[in-house]
């Protein structure tokens, strides 16, 4: 057998088989008839060996005195069903134990047949199966057999629960021994011996009948079954012994349990009363060979049966298994009735595990069990479907053949095909991709006008060895680097100038080719950001290649190649500053500087990766220096840089923004509440910084860009941090005034606070040392102090401190100008806006989830009537003057960004800026509920329903927005989908004093999709917090169909199962778990064996040091500790296919792909930490490492991806997808239009900045030259675009308006 397949079997097919197998007789070329599917290669003509053998076809007979069979005849299963046939075969006497049981609860498990899958489909485990092969030598066990084979099969369908063992047994009678007892010859010489020894006992007596024999046997056997005691043993020298059996039967009346010292025969002594079903291996022995001699008796002539008057008719087990396996009736081709039994069945009806009377649904029932079992094989599975199709002359199974090859799925008679085409068998072994791609490269050249049908024969071929490399070549596609150098036979060494002759080489005579060659050439050059060979693309001749390193260092003035890295830094800059033209060519000696140096210093001071690959200027994305503690804040601004759309909306934000007049503010409502004029204010100031920041990362000249800090202080600093901010401050500068309100219901003075030092601004990193947020006694109770450097664990903020504030105090301008950068006329748009201090109830941007808590029904005021109710006795008559606040100096607002960055974060802060933007900008349109629908809430905002079910079944249905899924890793390390689960599973909520159950959907999926992985946890033994650090597996692309809003029932369905396995699973963890818990690292089994072993121990010691061990107590431990192995491997198989079943339910489901943009990483721990973020580049198909100021390419994707084995590991904090159809509109990281130095007047010739071939067309947008006063964004022809700029009418109309 060549090819193995590891499909199963249709309960018909195997019970079919069954009668059919005889591990006696099979020894194929190890094929198996039970438990093998039947490869049929149809261009040989031999008879299969599977099909055509000497074997028994067995009758198999029921033998109820050893099943364990329903009382009543009901086969319906339910879960935990088991069901046990003990039969025989009434043609060779061989022995079957047929097994079927149902593991599992009743809430997840639906036994086949069912509407969806009317048969059981029986897969072989062989981890579970023993085969133990017939051996002349091997010694019979007592009371046992001398060999058996053991198979295991399970139910394919995970619903299902159906576990099948069939366990094979020989005859209990030797050949020997049934010699002894039917052949006449044997029979009547030992009759006539015995005949002769004793004259006077046996005179008269004639030799008996093999039919004599076998009745007395009989006889003798149920004797002692139905022994009873006092009866007299069996008279060895009587006359019924004498001439049916005598000495040479000895052995067997010994394997039968009889005892004799020389004496007459004693019964045999059985333990277990005789009552059906027979436990005692003594008892079933005897029956056994009750039901073997009835075998032999009934192939005696008719004779003998009658003068034994033997009239035993074996039972048929046939009806009962098929009842039992839910087969005995099935839907039936029609032609079924007028089959020939004499023409053998085709062989693709085993292929498929099928049989030949099914009928064409059930056919098609059995190739989807048999592709969803063994995927690998799918092409003889086809091909055996197309073959019983035309057998048949079905039209429904030819349509739904040629439904599956319009899926991308192929025959192995394609294959066979393409493989002759190229004059190669399907099964030549040896056979390479570097043979097949020659063999097609010279058909082709040979027969060029039949390349059409060469390229398909060869994709065929390349999907059957799954061999990329051949589809590639076959489609002539060229996607990236590798496939170029392979296109190209090239490798990664090969030198510019040889990748041309290979250009030559392969277009020579197949002018077909050349699109593709050129496509090869310019990948390469895009990846190695050649000039020589775009010169090449473009003029034919090869350009000017990387500069040599002695014109490197001649080009710098340096003649000290020793010279260290700072010094060959300040050649470079002084050449620079005299000769800024000459930028470009400066750059690029200082490149093969550090390359041949391998200097870190040099590459990091280019902008380079440590590989030395140089990024010009504009074809890399700018860094963001890190101002204090903001480290997460620059990922977040890069990831907001990335998202298109969002960067397009604020580089315009002038049109966007809403007018602040008061009937445009009347009706604008944002996260669920309406926003004043001040929180609108100062969101635009906000939106303005943002897109200050943005023209910046575009036209900076330099690697890294250096941002304000008002842009910080506005997106970092919340309305809640900003209070704790100011709170921090009046604390310092009026030390008397907290505790007076403090003391207010107390009788006396109060002293004044002590000091507190400042803590020094730190960046926070690994190792860094944390100490307690100190507290301020207030009113309202402790007050974290400004000296926190959390990251992860946000403190709760006093709301007496707005009474500090008063929003209407007039702000006092500040004439200094030296904290601010000196700008351009032109760029007074940007200037740095004063700060105002806004009422904590009008900036505080509210979850979207919950509904929103008003602080205050007004604008605050100095002695707000609102406010008094926090003093029980009332407010002092007196309360101390608020003196006004002047603008932050740049100091000052760089200290409260640093606050703010120590109390949020990345979560915090992102929903704080997407609040600001929505009220920053106009609405398109209101919901049902007033709420604002505008691009921020499209772009990243779904809606998710939460469904909760009363005790009298009432399901209530609640929608909301969110602009992030929250997941949670704290118990177990997880994959994206296992932590998905847990945000919509269901689970038990609590709701008026009771629980309920709750499960939520998302009934409309955002564009950009945020997952929020909290990390953040609260040890509640310890009583502190800590960062949960397990490992979260994400995918590229996931797919959330299974997340989505439906009325699918099926997908209802779905669910409902996946939640009874999770259950089922948590129940068998926690059993496990008791299992193997253990204070000396040893599971219950290994304990109770260690106990069995020491208690023998102790009772193999003698003498004056012996120990006194009960006698039954190790045996007893023994057997304790063999059950508690026997339920753990039980255990854990369960949970390792409940795992399976859980983690596949849904894996067909992926019409709703999100691809992953961005990850977020936090490395530290709860209260300090650094961040870091990776962005993938869809257009350049390439990860980034956005690190602060640094921005490098991820040459190895596994420190994205893989769990870090550091004590102190990187973990994933905050997942961006985006939907995959949308992908490159969504994210472009690359957005650069350096501005560079104004020219010298005697200019010198230097190369241009490098710019990527362009291989696919590219979106109709381009970014105009600046234009000092409005850098906007224009298309090609020059017109302002009005809308987000990327997105057309026909996308919008399309769906984009999420």
């Amino acid at each position: 057998m060549g090819v193995r397949l590891r499909g199963g079997k249709t309960a018909p097919r195997l019970l079919q088989d069954l009668v059919s197998y005889d591990p006696r007789r099979f020894s194929y070329d190890s094929v198996n008839v039970l438990t093998d599917i039947l490869f049929h290669d149809a261009d040989k003509e031999e008879e299969d060996p599977l099909l055509y053998h000497a074997g028994c076809r067995h009758e198999w007979a029921l033998n109820r005195s050893q099943g364990d069979l329903p009382a009543d005849g009901n086969y319906l299963p339910k879960a935990s069903t088991s069901w046990t046939f003990a039969c025989y075969c009434s043609l060779c006497r061989s022995h079957l134990d047929l097994c079927i049981r149902y593991d599992g609860d009743a809430s997840n498990v639906t036994p086949c047949p069912t509407t969806d899958r009317p048969l059981h489909h029986f897969v072989h485990k062989p981890e579970l199966s023993e085969s133990q092969p017939t051996s002349a030598n091997r010694v019979r066990a007592r009371h046992g057999f001398a060999w058996y084979d053991l198979h295991v099969f399970q139910c394919s369908a995970t619903q299902c629960g159906a576990h099948l063992s069939i366990r094979f047994k020989p005859p209990r009678l030797t050949n020997d021994w049934v010699s002894l007892l039917t052949d006449k010859f044997i029979i009547k010489a030992r009759a006539e011996k015995e005949i002769a020894r004793n004259p006077g006992k046996l005179e008269g007596h004639a030799a008996p009948t093999p039919g004599t024999v076998l009745e007395n046997l009989a006889i003798l056997l149920r004797s002692a079954m139905h022994y009873e005691e006092g009866k007299r043993p069996y008279p060895r020298n009587g006359r019924n012994w004498l001439l049916n059996f005598g000495e040479p039967c000895g052995d067997l009346m010994d394997y039968m349990g009889f005892t004799s010292d020389g004496g007459d025969w004693q019964w045999p002594k059985i333990d277990q009363p005789s009552e059906p079903p027979y436990a005692d291996p003594l008892l079933i022995l005897l029956d056994d060979i009750e039901k073997e001699v009835n075998v032999l008796m009934s192939r005696r002539p008719d004779d003998e049966r009658r003068s034994a008057r033997f009239n035993f008719v074996p039972e048929s087990a046939s009806k009962e298994i098929r009842l039992a396996l839910g087969c005995a009736k099935y839907k039936q081709s029609p032609k079924a009735r007028t089959v020939d039994l004499t023409v053998d069945e085709h062989p693709c009806y085993a292929g498929l595990g099928s049989v030949a009377d099914f009928h064409d649904d059930l056919i098609y029932f059995a190739y989807e069990r048999q592709i969803a079992a063994d995927s690998a094989n799918i092409p003889y599975y086809l091909e055996c479907l197309q073959t019983i199709a035309e057998g048949r002359s079905s039209e429904d199974l030819k349509m739904r053949a040629v439904i599956e090859e319009s899926k991308g799925r192929i025959s192995l008679r394609d294959v066979r095909l393409a493989y002759q085409h190229f004059g190669y068998d399907v099964q030549t072994a040896g056979l390479v991709d570097d043979t097949i791609i020659g063999a097609f490269q010279a058909r082709l050249s040979d027969s060029p006008k039949q390349e059409s049908q060469l390229r398909r024969d060869l994709k065929i071929i390349g999907q059957h060895r799954r061999s990329q490399r051949i589809e590639n070549v076959a489609s002539q596609t060229v996607n990236n680097y590798e496939q170029a150098l392979s296109f190209l036979d090239a490798a990664d060494e090969t030198s510019d100038e040889f990748i041309t002759s290979m250009y030559t080489l392969k277009v020579d005579g197949k002018p077909s080719e050349e699109a593709t060659a050129r496509q090869a050439v310019a990948h390469i050059a895009n990846h190695r950001k050649s000039r020589a060979l775009k010169h090449w693309l473009d003029t034919g001749t090869l350009g000017e290649v990387e500069m040599d390193i002695g014109q490197a260092y001649a080009r710098l003035d340096i003649s000290d190649r020793t010279l260290e890295d700072e010094m060959v830094l300040v050649a470079y800059n002084l050449h620079v500053e005299e000769q800024p033209s000459q930028a470009e060519d400066l750059n690029r000696a200082l490149a093969a500087i550090a390359k041949a140096r391998k200097s870190k210093v040099l590459m990091e001071h280019l902008g380079m990766d440590i590989d030395g690959s140089a990024h010009p200027i504009n074809e890399w994305p700018v860094g963001i220096e890190n101002i204090g503690n903001t480290c997460y804040l620059n990922s977040l601004l890069q990831f907001y840089f990335a998202v298109r759309p969002l960067r397009d909306l604020l580089l315009n934000i002038d049109d966007y923004k809403t007018p602040v007049d008061d009937e445009s503010l009347k009706s604008k409502r944002v996260g669920s509440r309406n926003v004043s004029k001040r929180e609108v204010d100062r969101a635009q100031k906000t939106a303005d910084e943002l897109s200050k920041l943005f023209y910046g990362l575009i036209t900076s000249p330099k690697s890294s860009f250096r941002p304000d800090t008002e842009v910080a202080r506005l997106t970092l600093l919340t309305p809640k941090a900003e209070i704790a901010r100011r709170q921090s401050i009046l604390n310092r500068e009026r030390p008397s005034l907290l505790p007076a309100l403090a003391t207010l219901n107390n009788e006396g003075p109060s002293e004044p606070p002590k000091s507190q030092a400042s803590q020094q601004d730190t960046e926070m990193v690994d190792g860094a040392v944390s100490t307690k947020p100190q507290k301020t006694k207030t009113a309202f109770g402790d007050q974290a102090s400004n000296s926190s450097s959390e990251t992860l664990v946000d403190e709760p903020v006093a709301l007496e401190d707005a009474m500090l504030i008063d929003a209407d105090a007039k702000e006092q301008r500040s004439d200094s100008k030296g904290t601010l950068p000196t700008v351009k006329s032109h760029e007074r748009k940007y200037m740095l806006y004063n700060a105002e201090l806004q009422p904590i109830a009008e900036n505080s941007p509210p979850h979207q989830s919950e509904e929103p808590m008003q602080a205050f029904s007004g604008e605050a005021k100095g002695n707000d009537a609102s406010l008094q109710p926090a003093f029980a006795d009332g407010p002092p008559n007196r309360p101390p003057p608020i003196p006004p606040r002047p603008k932050p100096t740049a100091d000052e607002a760089l200290k409260e960004a640093e606050f703010g960055a120590q109390q949020q974060d990345v979560g915090e802060i992102n929903g704080n800026v997407l609040f600001q933007l929505q009220c920053a900008i106009k609405s398109e349109s209101m919901d049902e509920t007033g709420e604002q629908i505008d691009q921020i809430k499209r772009l990243f905002y779904g809606k998710q329903k939460s469904y909760t079910t009363n005790n009298a079944g009432v399901k209530r249905a609640k929608e909301e927005y969110i602009s992030d899924i929250k997941v949670n890793v704290a118990a177990e390390p997880r994959d994206i989908y296992a932590a998905l689960d847990g945000a919509f599973d269901v689970q038990d909520v609590e709701v008026a004093g009771g629980t309920e159950p709750q499960y939520s959907t998302i009934s409309h999926l955002p564009p950009v999709l945020q997952i929020h992985i909290q990390r953040a946890q609260f040890d509640p033994q310890a009583k502190k917090g800590y960062k949960s650090e397990n490992h979260l597996e994400f995918k590229e692309v996931i797919y959330m169909d299974r997340y989505i809003d439906s009325a699918d029932q099926e997908l209802a369905k779905r669910r409902q199962e996946s939640w009874a396995w999770k259950r089922q699973l948590s129940k068998l963890e926690g059993r496990k778990s008791q299992l193997m818990a253990s204070d000396i690292n040893m599971d219950m089994a290994e304990v109770l064996e260690s106990a069995h072993g020491y208690l023998c121990q102790l009772r193999a010691i003698k003498g004056e040091h012996a120990v006194e061990v009960p006698p039954i107590l190790p045996d007893t431990l023994e057997a304790v500790a063999k059950e508690a192995r026997l339920e753990l491997d039980m255990l854990q198989t369960k949970i390792k296919d409940l795992r399976a079943s859980i983690s596949s339910q849904f894996n067909d489901l992926r019409a709703i792909p999100y691809r992953l943009a961005a990850v977020f990483i936090h490395r530290g721990t709860s209260n300090a930490g650094h961040y870091w973020i990776y962005i993938f580049d869809f257009k350049a198909k390439i990860w980034r490492k956005y690190n602060d100021e640094k921005v490098t390419q991820v040459r190895d994707i596994s420190e994205i991806f893989d769990p870090s084995t550091d004590q102190r590991p990187p973990t994933p904090y905050f997942l961006v997808y985006v939907k995959d159809e949308w992908k490159e509109d969504l994210i472009e990281p690359l957005c650069r239009n350096a501005v560079a130095p104004a020219p010298e007047q005697h200019k010198d010739t230097i190369m241009e900045d490098y710019v990527d071939i362009q291989l696919q067309n590219q979106m109709p947008i381009t970014y105009a030259s600046i234009d000092p006063d409005a850098p906007r964004i224009v298309d090609r022809e020059g017109h302002h675009e009005p809308s987000v700029v990327g997105w057309d009418n026909d996308q919008i109309a399309s769906g984009v308006h999420w």
